[in-house]
């Protein structure tokens, strides 16, 4: 007689699950008895044996998730018990899921999702534009990197090591060299390959003296270039402090610029995140099994209240 009262799975099928979970060499076994399961497989079935005739509830909420629809539905004959009747429904839905069921689940992962994506967010690592970047390099490059400094980053660092500065040195090749590796797959111009801007630097360099040279030499075979120098000097005066707030106002507008490009890149990154694409970084399954994910939405909640509370106060 188990628990649950006299009525209980039919002995053939209890039989034929507890054989079946024996064999399983994974299978959780209380910590005293472990050694001795994992020698002898009659006795885990046993053991198995055993537990599904003192306790049913116990049974499903340990060994439920391993039986299939066909074994789960041997238990309907303890329905009538409310704990045995909750590990059943619970266990179909993971199995086979109704279509409500399936939007509920959805909603919750999604939601959950969300809450660690909060988390992740405050911790300030994860989305981070180091941490990003190692984990996307060429997308970082197209939406951000092509804009900076690349130098920069191989300079040392306040208060680093020098054998730090060699390691995030040899870690900046790698990332370069699959930047490089991504562009050359994706038929990218070799001139607009990364780590070649130095070079088209020089060339613009080297264009632009060729250019003046020139003009000096038209300037020196034209005889009316040397008059009026005194009246040029003063236009050059205002010219030069147009330059200087022209300037002034052009980094302004590349300020802007950087932060929305990153802020996009940022954008694109969290959604990927939410997507589940970055299960080669995080573990989803862990995250949309989380429970205690389910407290964020209580306490926006509770916020969201008492905020509406004290405005409509």
């Amino acid at each position: 007689m188990g628990k649950s009262g006299t009525v209980t799975v039919t002995r053939e099928a209890g039989e034929s699950i507890a054989e079946r979970l024996s064999l399983i060499d994974d299978l959780y076994y209380p910590r005293k008895v472990q050694s001795s399961a994992a020698a002898d497989p009659s006795y885990r079935k046993s053991l198995l044996l055993d537990l599904l005739s003192r306790d049913a509830a116990v049974f499903l909420e340990r060994y439920g998730s391993k039986l299939s629809l066909v074994e789960l539905d041997e238990f309907d004959l303890l329905k009538d018990d409310y704990e045995i009747n909750w590990h059943l429904n619970r266990l179909r839905s993971v199995v086979s899921p109704t279509e409500e069921e399936k939007k509920s689940k959805c909603v919750k992962v999604k939601n959950r999702r969300l809450a660690y994506m909060d988390k992740l967010i405050m911790d300030g690592h994860y989305f981070s534009e180091d941490s990003m970047r190692e984990r996307e390099p060429y997308l970082h490059h197209e939406y951000v990197g092509k804009f900076q400094d690349l130098s920069g980053r191989s300079m040392a660092r306040p208060g680093e090591r020098w054998s730090e500065t060699l390691m995030r040195r040899s870690e900046e090749a790698i990332l370069v060299e699959k930047i490089r590796g991504e562009q050359q797959r994706l038929g990218v111009a070799q001139s607009d390959w990364i780590g070649n801007e130095p070079e088209m630097q020089e060339e613009v360099e080297e264009e632009e003296e060729e250019e003046e040279e020139e003009e000096e030499e038209e300037n020196e075979s034209n005889p009316k270039v040397g008059e009026g120098v005194t009246e040029k000097r003063g236009d050059d005066m205002k010219v030069g402090l147009s330059s200087r707030s022209q300037q002034i106002f052009q980094n302004e507008e590349t300020e802007l610029a950087m932060s929305d490009r990153m802020e996009q890149f940022t954008h694109i990154m969290q959604q990927k995140f939410l997507s589940g694409a970055d299960s080669g970084h995080l573990d989803y399954l862990k995250i949309d099994e989380d429970e205690t994910l389910d407290d964020h939405w209580t306490k926006v909640a509770t916020q969201d209240a008492e905020d509406k509370y004290f405005d409509d106060v």
